[in-house]
């Protein structure tokens, strides 16, 4: 014989069906709701770069790809949601928010390079090193681990262990990539007081330190939020505030990120021409 079954939830007075489990029923519009912000964000970001366009560089577009493939990401994952809710199954939206997923990682990776070539002028060689080693060790051992873990049961000790892993490497990970830019400051420190250059150098690393102690925040707090709700929320239906909590702290992290590297022609982020530098010497020196 042919046995079909299905579990679902009744939903509403007309009793319809709803596929997805008592916490995650209100994701659909929660995910359409965030996608709704982050157009307003890239409509903001391309407004700034429309009025200034000779401050305008290569990074600001692929800051624009990011929360726009960000917003369609979230579009798709709703739209997901919304097809298992009512039918049980995404009926191939899946695929659509697999491949922008994979996009916003790809451009993430070409910003992060882009970032790369920023900070780079001002490091030494040993620094530069060290993070070349440091950064695509975390990578791959992060996303090999991932895959374990998403193949563990659930309730396997092994699940526990790998997490654990997971969590000693970042953070041995991000004190090794901190502690390269906090020598290069130090050594700026000393020569900054004979040399103007290495003065406006000094500022410079000083502001990708606060910046790359902002990822790190961004990267954390939402591990520790997420553990806390999911061990202290005892009503099963209220969990998906953790879900809430993960995607505001993204969005508070990209505001954060395009005030900072707002089109500005004194924006200290980006490199400068020998003569603004002369001219950013003078000024401190004033």
């Amino acid at each position: 014989m042919t046995v079909q079954s299905a579990m679902y939830n009744l939903e509403g007075n007309q009793n319809r069906r709803d596929y997805l489990s008592a916490n995650q029923a209100i994701l659909p519009s929660l995910y359409f709701l965030l996608s709704l912000f982050y157009f307003t964000l890239a409509g903001i970001w391309l407004y700034l770069l429309y009025k200034k366009p000779l401050s305008v560089s290569r990074t600001h577009f692929i800051m624009l790809a990011v929360i726009l493939l960000k917003a369609c990401k979230l579009v798709f994952e709703a739209e997901v949601k919304y097809c298992i809710k009512r039918t049980g199954t995404g009926y191939g939206w899946d695929l659509w928010f697999s491949i922008f997923s994979i996009l916003k990682v790809t451009t993430l990776i070409i910003l992060i390079g882009q970032g790369w070539s920023l900070l780079k002028p001002y490091l030494q060689d040993k620094e530069k090193k060290v993070l070349l080693i440091v950064i695509p060790f975390q990578v791959v051992v992060a996303n090999i681990t991932q895959v374990f873990i998403d193949k563990t049961p659930l309730f396997s000790p092994y699940r526990v262990v790998c997490k654990q892993i997971v969590l000693l490497v970042d953070v041995i990970c991000y004190c090794a990539v901190l502690l390269p830019i906090v020598w290069s400051i130090e050594k700026l420190r000393e020569v900054a007081q004979t040399d103007e250059k290495a003065a406006v150098k000094l500022k410079k690393l000083t502001l990708f330190r606060q910046y790359y102690i902002m990822v790190i925040c961004y990267i954390y707090f939402p591990r520790i939020m997420v553990y806390t709700l999911e061990a202290t929320n005892t009503v099963y239906k209220y969990s998906w505030s953790s879900v809430l909590v993960g995607e505001l702290d993204t969005l508070a992290f990209y505001v954060y990120t395009g005030y900072e590297f707002k089109p500005e022609a004194d924006n200290l982020y980006f490199p400068i021409d020998d003569e603004e530098e002369e001219g950013d010497s003078e000024q401190l020196k004033l």
